[in-house]
């Protein structure tokens, strides 16, 4: 059965231990870990407070950067997901989220010879520690900080050059919000789907990625999320609501609201429904 999931950028002010009581008491049955409110916390302290916190871990974001485009080399990148993949493990993530970075002025070859770099040093460790490593693709209009991977089809292209069942695809629908347009189904996507994220927009894609409470834009989350289900993905749908029109809302109700929403876009498909 998929779960509902929360993802802890959506809480940006809240602590790790804050996360995890109002997930908890809201119904959701999963989380979104992010490495920073983890360190913040203390990661051996965060690590037994998750697994006490009876919610199952849907996502752990992120690790990636390889081309230099956050200001630490590929060799420390690499290390630094070496770390994340350990991490994951740990807490028997659904998945590590890997951003390949930015183009950083590098011609498209060159990114992709970094990126396979990466993944060649990193798949076997991932796959003797039964870790998935979900590639997440972004909008053109959003991706300039984050990833050089501006499609799907890019990024199943590299998944399928690798045929491992450790590297996987993490799609959002805030950044691909109809399927059609990308030249891919439901059906193409379920077995190469490591995550679905699930956002919604009233704005235009930005670097800001804009999101705004669910059920309020304009992404056709329920068609989307039951197109999914409909072709057998059975894997998390994890909420991550960031950017200026969510940022200065009453997180409880935020919270609270996004897990009603979730649950209207699937009805009875949701374990706990």
């Amino acid at each position: 059965m998929t779960r509902s999931a929360l993802n802890e950028v959506t809480t940006f002010r809240w602590s790790l231990a804050e996360d995890l009581h109002y997930y908890r008491t809201a119904g959701w049955e999963a989380i979104g870990l992010w490495r920073r409110k983890l360190a913040d916390f203390g990661e051996e302290k965060a690590i037994e407070l998750v697994r006490e916190s009876e919610l199952t871990v849907s996502s752990l974001s992120w690790a990636g950067g390889f081309t230099g485009s956050e200001g630490h080399t590929s060799a420390e990148s690499i290390a630094d997901a070496r770390v994340a993949i350990e991490l994951a493990a740990e807490l028997n993530a659904g998945c590590l989220v890997i951003y390949s970075g930015g183009r950083n002025h590098h011609i498209r070859t060159h990114a992709l010879r970094l990126l396979r770099s990466a993944f060649d040093r990193l798949l076997p460790l991932a796959e003797r520690n039964g870790v998935t490593l979900a590639l997440e693709p972004m909008h053109h209009a959003c991706a300039a900080d984050w990833t050089f991977l501006t499609s799907p089809r890019e990024a199943l292209a590299l998944i399928d050059e690798y045929a491992s069942p450790r590297l996987k695809l993490a799609l959002d629908t805030y950044h691909f919000p109809h399927l059609a347009s990308t030249g891919l189904t439901a059906a193409d996507l379920t077995d190469r789907l490591a995550l679905v994220q699930v956002g919604d927009a009233r704005a235009p894609h930005s670097i800001d990625q804009d999101r705004c409470p669910l059920g309020h834009g304009g992404v056709p989350n329920a068609k989307l999320l039951r197109s999914f289900i409909e072709a057998g993905y059975k894997g998390d749908f994890e909420v991550k609501l960031i950017g200026p029109s969510v940022e200065h809302l009453a997180y409880e109700d935020l919270v609270s609201d996004a897990r009603e929403a979730l649950l209207d876009c699937v009805a009875a498909d949701l374990s706990g429904r």
